[in-house]
């Protein structure tokens, strides 16, 4: 699994994303936010609270997180198309 090792919170809910090996993308979780867990991070100014954790998953205050792998995976099949 590739770890996160930076991160970036840009407007419109999107997330500037690097990983240890120097893939990077943006993704756009705006459709995405919904669920008990997620539905808080529609207030910008929690969305804007976005952290790498020490296992480099991104990571909120109220417990959300990103699965790298699945980040990672999506950031591969965007360049093959």
């Amino acid at each position: 699994m590739e770890k996160v090792t930076q991160l970036k919170v840009l407007d419109g809910y999107r997330l500037e994303v690097s990983f240890e090996d120097g893939l990077h993308g943006v993704v756009t979780l705006s459709d995405r936010l919904f669920g008990p867990v997620f539905e808080p991070l529609k207030d910008e100014s929690i969305f804007a609270q976005a952290r790498i954790d020490d296992f480099g998953v991104v990571t909120w205050p109220n417990g959300a997180d990103l699965a790298p792998d699945a980040l990672y995976e999506s950031f591969q099949a965007s360049k093959v198309n």
